[in-house]
Parts: C-alpha cells; sequence; structure tokens
C-alpha cells in the first residue's frame, strides 16, 4: 500500500484488519519497529501526511508477530492521538498569541493588548491590537513578527497613541 493512500483528501472507507484500521477520521497502521525487534502503531489523521502518533505496539501470543488491532484498542488510540493533536495546537496558538493588560491611559479601567503572529512562509509578520474592557477594538497595527509584547512595551504603544512602534 502506498503512503499517498493515507494522505488522500478523500474521505477513506472504513477498513478493520489486524494491521490496519481505518475509521472515524483515523488510521492505525502497525508497521515495524526501526528501533528493535518489536512493532510500533501510527496513527494518521485523515488528510494529513504525517501520523500524529506513534507508539510501541504488543507482540501477540506467539512472540514474534504483532497483537492484532481491534475496537478496544483503535479506539484508545485515536483517544491518544486526538490529545496530542489538541495539546500541540494549544502549544502553538501560545507561541502565536501573547496578550498583556495595561491601565488605560484615561484612567477608566484597563486595555487589554494582545499580538498575534502570522507565520507566513514568504512575509511573517504580527498584528498588534489594543482592545478596551468590553473588548471593542481601539487600535490595531502591523508589526514585525519579532515584536516583544510585555507590559512596558504594550504601555509604551498606548502612549504613544498607538502609533506603530519603531
Amino acid at each position: 500500500m502506498t503512503d499517498t493512500a493515507f494522505s488522500s483528501p478523500e474521505t477513506p472507507e472504513t477498513l478493520h484488519e489486524d494491521r490496519l484500521w481505518r475509521d472515524d477520521g483515523w488510521t492505525a497502521r502497525v508497521i515495524k519497529n526501526e528501533d528493535d525487534d518489536g512493532w510500533a502503531v501510527e496513527m494518521i489523521k485523515d488528510g494529513e501526511a504525517e501520523p500524529a502518533l506513534v507508539g510501541p505496539w504488543t507482540m501477540g501470543r506467539n512472540k514474534k508477530d504483532p497483537k492484532p488491532l481491534d475496537t478496544s484498542a483503535f479506539n484508545t488510540l485515536v483517544k491518544t492521538a486526538s490529545e496530542v493533536l489538541r495539546r500541540h495546537e494549544q502549544q502553538l496558538r501560545a507561541q502565536l498569541h501573547k496578550s498583556v493588560t495595561v491601565e488605560a491611559p484615561t484612567g477608566d479601567g484597563e486595555l487589554d493588548i494582545t499580538l498575534d503572529i502570522i507565520p507566513d512562509e514568504d512575509d511573517p509578520y504580527a498584528l498588534l491590537t489594543a482592545l478596551d474592557s468590553l473588548g471593542e477594538q481601539l487600535a490595531q497595527v502591523k508589526v514585525a513578527a519579532s515584536f516583544k509584547l510585555n507590559k512596558a512595551s504594550a504601555e509604551a504603544w498606548v502612549e504613544n497613541e498607538f502609533r506603530r512602534p519603531g
């Protein structure tokens, strides 16, 4: 079977075999473990080229062949792989989105200053945004993706009447 079968944008049909299960948007494939004599299982989300999870797989009773996949194992693998993806997305979001709170210059409340990095391959940049206490956008400017948002830089931007930082 070719790798393209696992990254097709089409919805693959359900398949339940000893070493290959495809169901519910996921493919589990039992493979030879490259690091030792054992077996591994990889979980690939439909439409993705890379596995979300690769882990050791249990040997069968003959201590030579892998244990066959079954519904319970597949459901556990889906749950684990989904959690890995969720954590990865949270980590990526934390890297690309920063936020600090500063006092409004008028003294009536606080402002949320956010920095959202846009990781474009050719021209990465970030959007620096000021929101009032009601969540209304007061200002937004495009800055370098390397802009460091902290309390001091946010306060300086507010004091400079939201002009693009130099």
